[in-house]
Parts: C-alpha cells; structure tokens; sequence
C-alpha cells in the first residue's frame, strides 16, 4: 500500500467515496468529511491508501481540536505515522478500530518517543428494527429548534465534559451546525428533557448521537425512548439502518439501547497521545 497525503478534500472526498460507502467503519470519516466539504470543520490533512490495483483501501483525516481518524488500516503504521508527522506534527490523539489506534499509537510512540494511554472504548453497534423501549417515557420526540439553542449549548458542553472528551468549546458551533441541518431533536415532556442528534446518511446508514440527558432527569426512560423513536424516525424517511456508539465503561447506555434494537458489531478506541515535557 502506498500513502497519499492531501490538504485537498475534494480529491479525498473523490478518492475515498468507494471505501467510505464500502465500512461501516468509516460512517464518522464520512460524515465528518461532509463537514468539512460543506465550510463547517477545519482539517489539518488527509490521508488514503491506494493498494497496488489502484483501490483506496484506507482513509484518515484530523480536524483540530478533535482527534485523528482513521478507517480499519492492513497497511505499515510506522509509514504512515513517518510521513504524516512531517505534515501534522501535533496530533494528540487517534481514534478508529481498536487495532488500528493502537497500531497508529504504536508507530507514533515510536517515531516521537512519547507515550500512548487508551482513553475511551466504546461500542458500535446496529439496528434493522426498532423494538418499543420496555418502559415507555411521557412525552415526544420533537424537531429541536432555534429557542431550544442556549439549552442545547449548555447540555452538549455537559454531554463533552461527562463523557470525557475534547472540544467542549466548540459546543455552540456544534449545535448551530446541527440545527442547520435538522439534526437535533429533544425529547419533550412538558419541556425538553434530553437530547439527541441525528447525522445525515451514509450508504443508507443514519449514526445516532450525542445523546445527553441531563442528571434530574435521568432513569426516567427518556434517553430509551428518545433514541427508540429518533431510530424509528430515520427508517421511515429512508435509511435503511441506524447505528451508534456507547461507551464500554457505561452499562445503562449499553443495556437501554438493546432494549430497542441495537446489537453490538464492533469496538472502537480513543487513544492520547503524550509527548511528556520535551
């Protein structure tokens, strides 16, 4: 395999449309990188893997401050990492398959003689059809919408800081870009009582995410029915799956979203990367 590497993301939105419709693993990428296409993200570089019949066959891309993504790699880390070191020396973090982060961490420690520590594992998972939650909440599910906003912001900051991750800053511009596109949606029990976020399709498959339900809120089935009907939501106006992610160390995520269909297909890692104090 032989890396590409691009500040150009329409030649990578060309290169990689194939792989990006192809795994399952690359909804995030392919989101992300329609993100990016459409004004509202920044990316630092891009990366794909072109194997000898000329097939991409592995993406990558980093828009600060989030971390580098990357799709399932079968390729030479140490290439990869060698090269793109010499372009985004600053990368701080990767996330992808399990073994993909960790061999990328692999090669970044050793081409930068930091050190690497896992930060999340999360879960992916799919769903075909949509069961009803086993306790049905009060209230809708509803379009979120422009006097919804300062709510919004100040759930997702909460949502970044709770689930331990980067770019609580970008809060308010998260949420403006979702509301752009129709992609929030509250549950409403008299008044908004969590929420949820929709991301456009890719290859038929809708990711389901953040949801966020605020702590007086909580064991009330809220977060079940919201994602139980958000799901129901996106299979009747044409997807043909939805999938989402949950954190491992969180077993009410877990167990609430396999009440209403989702099943487990995968794993997924966060991992930091630490240069120490050079």
């Amino acid at each position: 395999m032989r890396f590409v590497l691009t500040t150009d993301a329409e030649e990578f939105a060309a290169r990689t449309e194939r792989l990006m419709s192809e795994r399952i693993e690359c909804n995030i990428l392919a989101t992300v990188l329609r993100r990016v296409l459409e004004g509202a993200f920044a990316a630092t570089l891009f990366a794909y893997g072109v194997a000898a019949d000329d097939e991409v066959t592995f993406a990558a891309l980093h828009t600060p401050p989030w971390p580098m993504l990357a799709s399932p790699l079968a390729g030479d880390a140490d290439e990869l990492m060698e090269r793109w070191l010499g372009d985004d020396p600053d990368v701080e973090r990767v996330t992808a398959v399990p073994a993909t982060a960790r061999a990328i961490a692999a090669a970044w420690a050793r081409h930068t003689g930091g050190t690497a520590r896992t930060t999340m594992r999360e879960a992916m998972h799919l769903l075909d059809e949509v069961r009803d939650p086993p306790r049905p909440a009060n209230g809708g599910l509803r379009l979120a919408g422009p006097d919804d906003r300062d709510l919004l912001v100040g759930w997702m900051e909460e949502f970044v800081r709770e689930a331990g991750l980067i770019g609580a800053s970008q809060s308010a511009a998260m949420v403006d870009s979702a509301l752009g596109r129709d992609g929030l949606l509250v549950w409403d029990d008299g008044l908004p009582v969590s929420m949820i976020g929709v991301n456009p399709a890719v290859a038929g498959v809708v990711r389901v995410g953040p949801v966020y339900t605020p702590p007086p809120q909580r064991r009330r089935g809220y977060a079940g029915s919201a994602v139980a009907a958000a799901s129901r939501r996106a299979l009747a106006t044409g997807a043909e799956r939805c999938m989402l992610f949950t954190d491992l160390a969180n077993p009410t995520s877990n167990k609430i979203y396999a009440e209403v269909g989702y099943h487990r297909t995968g794993d997924w890692e966060e991992i930091a990367l630490d240069r120490g104090s050079d």
